[in-house]
């Protein structure tokens, strides 16, 4: 006999970042949804542990106050011939100059455990597979039937995938071809040091070759840093390994640079895969919307996903209550996912693409980015536009240097193909809902003030009005 099949608004499969924010923002805003992970919390994950400026923001906006965080400035960066240049770390028109520091085993679970108390239901099994149901002709509407490996079997109208790079959600539907996704491979320990600044180190895996992605020894709480190693792998999995062989050697370099005490003991390994650049993966599939690492949002430059992950999370979940049961959702967050994060993920995809292919090129333009009398005068603009904060940075001299930076990329990476794939990928632009229908239809089907809240993010406010003006 079958198992019997719950019903809800809308599934979210994952409960990192990405699927804690998105489960946070339904449930606040009346909706009836499940938040499904494998794990139970807390758990850990291999991460950095940092929370960018934008990251920091979208929290305080969420009303989402972790306690314990370690705030960050100021970055330094050392190349390969030892040279070092300090990237600032300064306030934008719409973020904060700081990042947070936080392990990922803490911080997961406050937003988890957020879903949790605004209503949020919770439920601890792994995703075998996703039906998709077809709503009609023209691909509008529809539901996801989820299966766990449990026997368990879920309803929705949206399903949101944010179950990270290796996505089962996205993997049952046909949402990836792997041949085409840019991977990276990260392996991060923990380590008892006072570390005073969070640092990126560039090196070359033989002279004059440079290593495809860098190393990191950051920061954190009670005097715990996190070090760990990141590598570009292209789409060859395989080449992942490298970060895992290359710990211990750059432990040891570390050591040797007097970053970390010669007698520091690392504690236990653990890696992760990120999938970047949005390549490889359509984000939008009837009514699957993929967030996060899920989609490919990573920042190809230098592995940063909070951020993108939560911001997506929100935008999917804005989506959903933005169109209801009856519209399309996935055009809406296909239309966000082109306006805030299609140019910068494509062309920096494109970029990585190249460098990968030219370790020489990586290795001198370490050296160079990190020679003080060029980094020095760069080194304001490489901050903005490496991490993403293009958009929002205050007036300046370094904004204007982020701002040709980013030109230029664009424009020499127009004609790429990782740029024309995602644009084939994220598709045109679709009529979405009016304002606030969606919103009004979940509202109405949960009428009893007593049992949800229904407080309306001003977010999602602010982007159904903006749809509205496009429209």
């Amino acid at each position: 006999m079958a198992a019997a099949l719950s019903s809800f608004d809308a599934v979210v499969a994952g409960a990192g970042p990405g699927g804690s924010v998105a489960a946070f923002e339904l449930a606040r805003s009346g909706a009836h949804v499940a938040l499904v992970d494998k794990a139970r919390f807390p758990r850990d994950k291999a991460c950095g542990d940092l929370v960018g400026p934008r990251g920091v923001e979208l929290l305080g906006e969420l009303g989402i106050a972790p306690e314990g965080v370690v705030s960050l400035g100021d970055m330094a960066v050392i190349g390969p011939s030892g040279g070092r240049v300090i990237l600032p770390a300064v306030p934008g028109l719409t973020y904060p100059g700081c990042a947070w520091a936080l392990p990922r085993k803490v911080f997961d679970d406050v937003l988890y455990r957020a879903a949790m108390e605004a209503g949020a239901v919770a439920i601890t099994a792994r995703v075998a597979a996703v039906e998709v149901e077809d709503g009609g002709g023209d691909g509008v509407g529809g539901a996801a039937v989820v299966h766990l490996d449990d026997g368990g079997r879920l309803r929705a109208g949206a399903l949101i995938g944010a179950d990270g790079a290796t996505s089962a959600v996205a993997g049952s539907v046909g949402m990836v071809r792997a041949d085409r996704v840019q991977w990276g491979f990260a392996v991060r320990t923990y380590i008892d040091a006072e570390v005073e600044l969070p640092v990126i180190v560039l090196f070359d895996e033989e002279p004059g070759v440079g290593f495809p992605g860098y190393g990191w020894l950051f920061p954190g709480p009670d005097g715990q840093a996190n070090a760990g190693v990141g590598v570009g792998a292209g789409s060859d999995r395989r080449a992942g390994a490298r970060a895992t062989r290359y710990l211990d050697t750059f432990l040891e370099h570390l050591r040797r640079l007097g970053l970390l005490p010669v007698d520091a003991v690392a504690g236990p390994r653990l890696g992760g895969w990120l999938k970047m650049g949005m390549l490889g993966t359509s984000p939008v599939s009837g009514p699957v919307l993929l967030v996060g690492d899920a989609a490919g949002l990573v920042n190809p430059l230098q592995g940063e996903g909070i951020a993108q992950a939560m911001s997506s999370g929100r935008a999917a979940a804005s989506a959903v209550l933005g169109v209801g049961g009856g519209g399309d959702a996935g055009a809406v967050y296909a239309q966000w996912l082109r306006q805030h994060q299609s140019a910068y993920q494509g062309s920096t995809a494109a970029l990585q693409g190249l460098l990968l292919a030219n370790p020489r090129m990586v290795s001198r333009l370490g050296r160079a980015l990190t020679w003080p009398p060029i980094g020095r005068r760069l080194a304001g603009g490489w901050a903005i536009y490496w991490n993403d904060l293009v958009t929002g940075a205050a007036p300046g001299r370094a904004r204007s240097l982020a701002r040709v930076a980013s030109g230029a990329i664009r424009g020499a990476t127009a004609a790429s193909p990782s740029r024309r794939e995602l644009g084939r990928a994220l598709g045109r632009p679709r009529p979405s809902a009016g304002p606030g229908e969606g919103l009004r239809a979940i509202v109405r089907l949960h009428a009893d003030p007593s049992a949800r809240d229904h407080r309306v993010s001003d977010q999602l406010i602010a982007d159904r009005r903006a749809d509205a003006e496009e429209g």
